[in-house]
């Protein structure tokens, strides 16, 4: 692979993920953004890094980061920098997250709120070494290999994968969708960290991700490694995907007419009925055992 720009992002993700398992190794003091919106000092300090090296290598360049860097946002490229996605699993010692750098296009002329092209993307993930790259045209790749999506055609016998948000989770219907999810595939993971879903889906480990209420640092490199590994990224309605989409739908492209019917379904309150208690639950069981 010989890519401009996701080769010198491919080098800074992994300075920063090197000073990640630094800290993870050690342990790192947390503090909270909000009520339960965790933010550490490997947070701030990855992002300083990522922020002082990609002005080096590319002083013209924007930067959009998770923890408040802003700089250049109307320059040509802009990249947006999660320098740690996957804060709780880290702050509590659980060996899932990543380093995101994604990078976008915006040619003169573009309304404030509308999208550029993704060009590159880059997830990276310190504790397994596995670098995940995309460049716009030329695939994606994982540890030099290309990778593509999986080949799974139904929702029954595939595994997907949600998350949750760490604000106001009584306010968000995602526990419907991940009970309905669930009983309709073959299984729903959750690991905490939006990047490696959306990499996991491009590399064919996952069939299927989707999520409410994501930023644009979260799914700017995994946007760009799923459509490149051949799969798609859309609304829950099949709809285009763009950056300040506050929902996010990721598969190998087969399940997406399942996916999309079943989102259907829920939005439209079937499916959304009361749940049974443990003894109804447990009476059932026993019926369908007669």
């Amino acid at each position: 692979m010989d890519f401009e720009f996701a080769g010198v992002a491919e080098g800074i993700a992994r300075e920063a993920g090197a000073l990640l398992k630094e800290f993870y190794e050690r342990g790192v003091e947390m503090e909270y953004k909000g009520d339960v919106d965790l933010v550490t000092e490997a947070d701030k300090a990855s992002e300083a890094l990522i922020g002082r090296l990609l002005k080096e290598a590319f002083p013209s360049h924007g930067v959009y980061g998770e923890e408040g860097t802003r700089r250049a946002l109307d320059s040509e490229y802009r990249w947006y920098v999660d320098p740690l996605d996957g804060t709780t699993n880290f702050a509590h010692g659980f060996p899932a997250f990543c380093v995101l750098l994604g990078l976008e296009r915006r040619e003169a002329g573009l309304a404030a709120g509308e999208d550029g092209e993704m060009v590159a993307g880059v997830t990276y993930d310190p504790l397994r070494n596995e670098m995940f790259v995309a460049e716009r045209g030329r695939g994606a790749w994982l540890n030099g290999k290309r990778i593509s999506v999986s080949k799974i055609r139904t929702l029954q016998e595939s595994l997907t994968a949600t998350g949750f948000p760490s604000q106001k989770r009584h306010e968000n219907p995602n526990a419907h969708f991940y009970q309905e999810i669930t009983l309709r595939s073959h299984g729903v993971r959750r690991a905490g960290s939006a990047g490696l879903d959306l990499a996991y889906v491009a590399c064919g480990r996952l069939d299927g991700y989707w999520e409410f209420k994501l930023n644009p640092w979260d799914t700017s490199a995994g946007y760009l490694l799923v459509e490149e590994a051949g799969g798609t990224v859309t609304h829950f309605d099949g709809g285009k995907f763009t950056l300040d989409s506050r929902e996010v739908l990721a598969t190998n492209g087969l399940i997406l007419p399942e996916m999309e019917h079943v989102f259907a379904e829920m939005f439209s309150g079937r499916g959304m009925g009361p749940l049974p208690t443990p003894a109804e639950f447990a009476e059932r069981r026993k019926a369908a055992a007669r």
